[in-house]
């Protein structure tokens, strides 16, 4: 208990002394949003009458069980997205104290429950408590347990998924499965709704999925309740008695875990063939190919962005509908450069050696590798998804034209204006993912690059929508000026920033800008602040789900409205809806943007003073 207290207090000590505003307003959009989807399952288990507890064919217990299982995989899967997780305390920092397995993991598990994370999803649980009372009988005095126990399952299946992660991406074929099965996880929890409607035009959910979501350890409160309810005691004894045996078994699991986490990776011995170059632009094209094929990293990345694309678009065909089939290569080239958004981070301090590198040859270099990689498998899916459905075929390959483009384009200019230092890729730990210092900036930039790269495919998209093959050429011209233009700016920033961003990378420190004009987040006024955490943070709702995707679905006639606004508008007030999501949009992230990079009034002044002085 000991250690357990004292580790749960180097917790807050860190957490209070590393925050800094961009860190507390990530923290805080998170919480919000995650408050959003707590206060969503809690009116949940208002749903439904008592007698049958059914509200148009579903059944509450059903829905309840149907949101705690995605609560359960958002904890287990969102790491992979999030950077690692949380990991305030590594397992590392206490390997020379001589802590038992069991111990260890004792005390960092009940450090896991200090952070928002665990207060959201304790707050989404209440649901149990309530819907426990509405039975009536003895349910409530079985939910409160229940709820505790769920969350603890929920921690502890989050730390083990985290820690048999990093032991799969130290193989390919592990890395690879990884990525496949977080991609499909995710896309399916981000396709959702698609879901509810194949359930709801079933009339529900059906009894066999119904009984597999009970079976799932999110759903053995729920039993336990439902249990104690109905006056079967010890059905709900037995409920509550496993969840306590899976909570030893997954703590047994991960002190084992941990002590092979601690253990070194073998290198691979296995001869590779010599690279051969007539041009430093040639060496470096052939030394990031094979990074792309060696960096297990990488893989899980490529995998991941090529699983999520596929599923993604084929979820609708629960429901019969293949309209986002031809569109698979557009999401694919889009999650892809998201998670190569931090290129330059991901090098360490080899940094040094880019900048040895004869004028912008590294640049292009990596533009070329990003494009050789990625397009192929874009184009293919893109070709492969029309084929399958017939078309149409103007809009997905202006689409997949100009988002390689810009991908190509805008992955290495962000990469070196915002870089994220990172860990050197020799001295990465137990938990590969977390490959940066600071995953809060990491997740950011990841989301800034989905939001820029899908800017470059709107001109495409647009005028392939009402023209038909004209916006091939428009997505083609898009691209190509993205690559150019979007390369020389990386170039220039390379050759003028390039010791100031060695030091970052060396330190973990910007530079204080000699200029005075680029300003650290910190250096902000509390009022700009708030501006561009809302403008980064939720600029993507209403351009791309509200504005974009819907403008495509309008366009191709789809009768699905889902929770898209400007499918629900009565023409001719439909287009106008798109228009007005797609502007509020970029005027979010123009004002997050501009509030970011303004110049001062402080510093228009300073330069007369300086002048007279």
């Amino acid at each position: 208990m000991a250690v357990a207290l004292n580790m749960v207090a180097m917790k807050v000590a860190v957490l209070r002394n590393s925050m800094n505003s961009q860190k507390a307003g990530l923290i805080v959009g998170g919480v919000v949003l995650g408050l959003v989807f707590a206060g969503g399952t809690i009116a949940l288990a208002f749903v439904g009458d008592l007698d049958g507890g059914t509200v148009a064919g579903w059944h509450t217990g059903d829905l309840l069980a149907t949101a705690y299982a995605v609560w359960m995989l958002g904890w287990i899967f969102g790491p992979v997205f999030a950077g690692g997780g949380d990991e305030t305390l590594r397992p590392e920092y206490f390997t020379l104290v001589g802590l038992r397995p069991r111990r260890l993991a004792t005390g960092l598990l009940t450090a896991s429950f200090v952070g928002p994370a665990p207060a959201v999803s304790l707050v989404a649980l209440v649901a149990l408590m309530i819907f426990g009372v509405r039975l009536g009988s003895a349910a409530p005095v079985v939910a409160l347990p229940a709820m505790l126990l769920t969350l603890v399952i929920f921690v502890l299946l989050s730390r083990v998924a985290i820690a048999v992660l990093g032991l799969a991406l130290r193989s390919r074929i592990g890395a690879i499965v990884a990525g496949l099965s977080n991609g499909v996880i995710l896309a399916a929890l981000g396709q959702g709704w698609v879901f509810f409607v194949a359930f709801q035009q079933a009339g529900g959910i059906p009894p066999t999925a119904s009984a597999v979501l009970r079976y799932l350890p999110s759903g053995w409160g729920l039993v336990a309740v439902e249990a104690a309810a109905e006056g079967q005691w010890p059905r709900a004894a037995a409920a509550l008695a496993a969840m306590g045996v899976l909570i030893v078994v997954l703590l047994a699991v991960w002190a084992v875990l941990l002590t092979r986490r601690a253990s070194a990776a073998r290198p691979s011995v296995r001869g590779r063939r010599p690279m051969r170059a007539a041009s430093a632009q040639g060496a470096v094209v052939a030394k990031e190919l094979r990074t792309w094929t060696r960096d297990l990293v990488r893989t899980h990345q490529l995998t991941f962005a090529l699983a999520y694309a596929v599923f993604f678009t084929a979820s609708p065909l629960f429901m019969g509908v293949d309209i986002m089939l031809p569109y698979t290569g557009a999401i694919f080239i889009l999650m892809a450069a998201a998670m190569s958004s931090n290129l330059y981070g991901t090098d360490g301090t080899v940094l040094w050696l880019t900048l040895m590198t004869p004028r912008g040859a590294d640049v292009r270099g990596r533009q070329w590798a990003w494009l050789l990689t990625v397009g192929p498998v874009g184009l293919a899916l893109t070709i492969a998804g029309a084929l399958i459905t017939g078309g149409p075929w103007p809009v997905p390959l202006a689409l997949t034209a100009a988002l390689l483009g810009g991908g190509a384009g805008i992955v290495p200019l962000i990469s070196v204006y915002a870089l994220v230092p990172s860990i050197d890729p020799h001295r990465r730990g137990g938990n590969p993912l977390r490959s940066a210092e600071d995953d809060g900036s990491l997740t950011g930039l990841a989301y800034a690059v989905l939001a820029l790269g899908g800017l470059t495919g709107v001109p495409a998209g647009l005028v392939a929508s009402s023209y038909g093959w004209p916006g091939v050429v428009v997505g083609l011209v898009t691209g190509a000026l993205c690559v150019w233009g979007f390369g020389a700016l990386a170039e220039s920033r390379l050759r003028s920033h390039g010791p100031e961003l060695l030091q970052t990378m060396r330190t973990g420190k910007r530079p204080q800008s000699q200029s005075g004009r680029w300003k650290k987040f910190d250096d902000l006024p509390k009022r700009d602040q708030i501006i561009a955490t809302i403008g980064w943070s939720l600029g993507a709702i209403p351009l791309f789900p509200q504005g974009i995707v819907a403008g495509v679905m309008k366009a191709n006639g789809s009768t699905e409205k889902s929770w898209f606004l400007a499918l629900h508008v009565p023409d001719p007030y439909g287009w106008p809806v798109v228009v007005f999501m797609v502007l509020l949009g970029i005027a979010m992230y123009g004002g997050a943007l501009w509030v970011s990079y303004k110049p001062r009034p402080s510093q228009a002044g300073a330069e007369p003073v300086a002048k007279a002085a």
